[in-house]
Parts: structure tokens; C-alpha cells; sequence
């Protein structure tokens, strides 16, 4: 196999004279001695150019970033910059957000089962809107006003009945969902007339979201047709279509960009007969690329006639995916960039987990050793943000590169971390 596809990596991803990878004009060896491994190295301007990109294709706060992909302050702060909005899908996301420095109108409230505290947390920062998911949070909408919380602008979860070609576990718009008001079924026209009706709720729109790490673009364009039907049905002023456009995390796979996307589903939304405020919400696309992962070599196995097992220091514990989804990943070694790789493995965490594989079938080039920095890209979304202890690991840190400078952002954790929650038994 030939040299890391190119496509896979950062914006600003070269090799220098040394034959090394650099990000952001920083040297990804340097920062691995200076940072530690693993690491998440992100590429700043790639971040913005993602966000610029989909602000010019939708409008300024008509994108609203899926924080769930990659949520630090950091990024909290950039994605505001660039003129978007924040989707947070619990009050601990709406906390970062918050302390981040981001005003709670630039944030918007998700979540099946949001609690009483939860939603008091968001109508008290004043947030932009909530979407609400189901009748028990209409029910948690009224006692609160009741109580006195200010009446709270909506918009309805509604699940357009539209399955689409991705992992089972991120599939959200079909009949069959956890999320959502059913449109089939009835609940959907039942909740509006519902809200419509409630004096403690202000109902400005609908919202739908088909799943993650979608490819096709007809599923796209096939659930916004059904939602601007149901739009100009209700005549709301207020369209969510949700994100879930897919990336390229192997070689061979070939993702729309957001400006494709967004061709997509302005062949439907020209369809509204009413002037209505169309709002996507991005997450991985905006981050998943932006981001590699460097580890270090710590064990090499060779078992004759079965396979040759290479042993990284992190694991599930900090990219989760593939043992979750059977996600696919790419490796390479940065200090050899440009070197084709000819040596198959499977690249393997340090957790005591026969399962904490990250690449089933790796390729690396030839004379590899312990020691080495191995890199694998595309781990900008879903990495950080759905990173664990499990074995008591350390979480590693996340770096911004740009310009030459690489600054920490997230610093790793430490041993003491890890027991700063333990309460001392009394005496």
C-alpha cells in the first residue's frame, strides 16, 4: 500500500525536508516529545476553514455545532467566533459552553431525556431555542414555568420515518427510534397541537435528524423533503435538518463536502412557502479530519503464520469507535511520511481487552520498531469527547497547531486526577 492518502489528513498536512509530518507548521515527532503520547493534535486553521466553509453555504447562526463530536473550551470559543451556534445535549455540555465564554443564545438544547434541573439550567441562560424530544419534557416545560422559568422557545424532534446506510447505533430518524416525535404514528401532529396550545411554551419550528456518519445524499434529501412538507404544513419559521454528514476515515472512502451537503438539501428547502430560517447541525464534519492521534510503540508481536500484533500506549480508551461501530482507521509513522506501507498488523490498545483493537489490519511500513511515533488520522470527532479511564488510564491532552505553534488546549490528565472524586470513609 502506498503513502498515507492525503485526503485523510489536515488542511495544512506536509512533509518537511526531514521527511517528517508537520501539521500547522509544527513538526508532529516534536510534538510528541513535547507533549507526550497519546496526544490529539488538531489542525486550527482546517477547524475554522470547516466552519467558514458551512456558515457561507447556510448563514451565519444557521449552523449549529454538534458539540457531542468535540466539546473543550477551546472549541467552544472557536466555533462561536466563526459565527455558529452550539448544539449541547446535557447541562455538563451546556456548562463548558457556558464557561467557555459562549452566551447561552448562541447555544441550543438536544437530549431524549433531559432533566427538570437540566432544562431550568438552559431557560435561565437564556438559551437560543430547545428541542424538545417527547411529551415528559413538555410535562418538565410546564411545571417549571409554573414555577416561574420564562416561557421556553421551542422546537419539535420529529422523526421523519427515514432509514439510512450507517451503523445501526447512529441511526436516529427511523420508526424505530428513541428520539423524536413520530410522524407516522400521529405524535407529531399531536405534540404540535400540544405546543401550540401550551402557555409556557413559544413553538418556532421542527427539527428532524436522520443518524451519523451518513454517505448518501438522497437519504438527505429525502428526509428534508418530508420535513419541508411538514413545514409548510405547520408554517412554522424554524427548519432544523439536523447533521450526520459522513467523512472519509480509510483510503478507499469518499465523503460530500458540506458545500455538497448543503446542494443537497437546497433542492428541498426552495420548496418552503414561507420565509423559514433553515438550520443545520454539523459535528463531524467540521472536526473529524481536523484531528490525528500520536502514540508510541510500546510492543511488537510476532506470531508466525497467524498475524504480527503492534501494541500502542492508548486503545479504546481514547478512540472507542471501532470497538462500538467496527469503524475503520488508517496508521502511519510521521517521522516516515512519504514511505509506502508494505507491512500488514493489527494495531492494538494497552487495556486488558482481547477487543481494544484500533486497526484490525494496519499498514505500516517496512522496519518499524518500538519506540516509533505511529499517527492515525481522522480522530477529531468522537475520540476526545467519548474518551474513558477504563483501567484507569489517563486521558490524553489535546493540542491546537497553527502557524508554527502548537498550544495545549486540554492538559492530560494525571494519577491524582483519577482519585480526586474518592470521598474518605468516615470514621
Amino acid at each position: 500500500m502506498s503513502r498515507i492518502a492525503k485526503h485523510l489528513l489536515p488542511d495544512s498536512a506536509k512533509t518537511n525536508k526531514s521527511g517528517r509530518l508537520e501539521i500547522g507548521g509544527c513538526d508532529l515527532i516534536d510534538i510528541a516529545e513535547r507533549f507526550g503520547t497519546p496526544t490529539f493534535v488538531y489542525d486550527e486553521a482546517h477547524l475554522r476553514a470547516r466552519c467558514q466553509e458551512a456558515v457561507k453555504v447556510f448563514g451565519k447562526h444557521q449552523v449549529v455545532y454538534a458539540t457531542k463530536a468535540f466539546l473543550c473550551g477551546a472549541m467552544a470559543r472557536l466555533a462561536y467566533e466563526e459565527g455558529l451556534l452550539l448544539d449541547v445535549a446535557t447541562g455538563g455540555e451546556l456548562f463548558v459552553a457556558l464557561n467557555a465564554g459562549v452566551p447561552g443564545s448562541a447555544c441550543v438544547l438536544h437530549g431524549n431525556n433531559k432533566s427538570s434541573e437540566e432544562l431550568k439550567m438552559a431557560l435561565d441562560a437564556g438559551i437560543h431555542h430547545i428541542v424538545v424530544d417527547n411529551f415528559n419534557e413538555l410535562d418538565r416545560i410546564d411545571e417549571l414555568h409554573k414555577a416561574g422559568a420564562p416561557r421556553a422557545r421551542i422546537q419539535l424532534r420529529i422523526t421523519p420515518g427515514v432509514a439510512v446506510h450507517t451503523h445501526e447505533f447512529v441511526s436516529t430518524g427511523q420508526d424505530d427510534s428513541k428520539f423524536g416525535f413520530n410522524l407516522r404514528n400521529g405524535d407529531a401532529q399531536k405534540a404540535v397541537a400540544r405546543a401550540k396550545s401550551s402557555p409556557s411554551v413559544e413553538f418556532v419550528g421542527i427539527h428532524c435528524h436522520i443518524g451519523s456518519n451518513v454517505f448518501a445524499a438522497e437519504n438527505f434529501a429525502q428526509a428534508a423533503q418530508i420535513m419541508v412538507d411538514f413545514a409548510n404544513e405547520l408554517e412554522v419559521s424554524e427548519l432544523t435538518l439536523g447533521g450526520g454528514l459522513g467523512v472519509a476515515y480509510i483510503e478507499s472512502e469518499i465523503a460530500p463536502s458540506i458545500t455538497q451537503w448543503g446542494k443537497s438539501l437546497a433542492i428541498a428547502t426552495a420548496k418552503l412557502r414561507k420565509p423559514t430560517k433553515v438550520f443545520v447541525e454539523p459535528g463531524r464534519a467540521i472536526v473529524a479530519s481536523a484531528a490525528v492521534t500520536l502514540y508510541r510503540i510500546g510492543s511488537i508481536k510476532h506470531l508466525p503464520n497467524i498475524r504480527t500484533y503492534v501494541a500502542v500506549d492508548g486503545g479504546m480508551s481514547d478512540n472507542p469507535r471501532p470497538v462500538l461501530y467496527d469503524s475503520g482507521y488508517e496508521a502511519f509513522l510521521p517521522a516516515r511520511a512519504d514511505d509506502d506501507r508494505t507491512e500488514n498488523a493489527r494495531l492494538v490498545g494497552k487495556h486488558c481487552e482481547s477487543g481494544d483493537v484500533l486497526i484490525n489490519e494496519a499498514m505500516l511500513p517496512s522496519g518499524y520498531k518500538v519506540g516509533d511515533i505511529l499517527a492515525t488520522p481522522v480522530t477529531g470527532a468522537y475520540g476526545h469527547s467519548m474518551g474513558s479511564n477504563y483501567n484507569k488510564v489517563t486521558r490524553p491532552p489535546v493540542v491546537f497547531v497553527r502557524d508554527g505553534v502548537a498550544r495545549l488546549v486540554v492538559r492530560r490528565e494525571t494519577f491524582s486526577d483519577l482519585v480526586n472524586l474518592d470521598v474518605a470513609d468516615s470514621v
